[in-house]
């Protein structure tokens, strides 16, 4: 059974900077797809950034494109959200979520309905 668990987040002003983790246990973390998810109340929950297994494909929503950058070690069974020059409108709860099930090599899903692991989740907070 993977578990995820997200860690890193916490309140920052505008124009500052977070670095989200999520640690996985339970699977073999290195071959599966990853995923940051974002949900701001009232809204419903979207991507904002993800990963292939392998790293070398990555999707980023163009609401963060040149902010935000995933990475991920596999030794250390961890995906990362770096997220710099954050907004306010960057408030949310931010999930990471892990796609175990169907997935191909070199793929990147970006589909809340493509992954079946989520961690509880980390709230980042953007004050002006």
């Amino acid at each position: 059974q993977v578990q995820l668990v997200e860690s890193g987040g916490g309140s920052v002003q505008a124009g500052g900077s977070l670095k989200l983790s999520c640690a996985a246990s339970g699977g073999t973390f290195s071959r599966y797809p990853m995923g940051w998810f974002r949900q701001a109340p009232g809204k419903e929950r979207e991507c904002v950034t993800a990963v292939s297994w392998s790293g070398f494909s990555t999707y980023y929503a163009d609401s963060v494109k040149g902010r935000f950058a995933i990475s991920r070690d596999n030794a250390k069974n961890t995906v990362y959200l770096q997220m710099n020059s954050l907004k306010p409108e960057d408030t949310a709860i931010y999930y990471c979520a892990a796609k175990t099930e169907r997935y191909s090599s070199g793929t990147y899903y970006a589909r809340e309905y493509e992954y079946n692991v989520w961690g509880q989740g980390t709230q980042v907070t953007v004050s002006s």
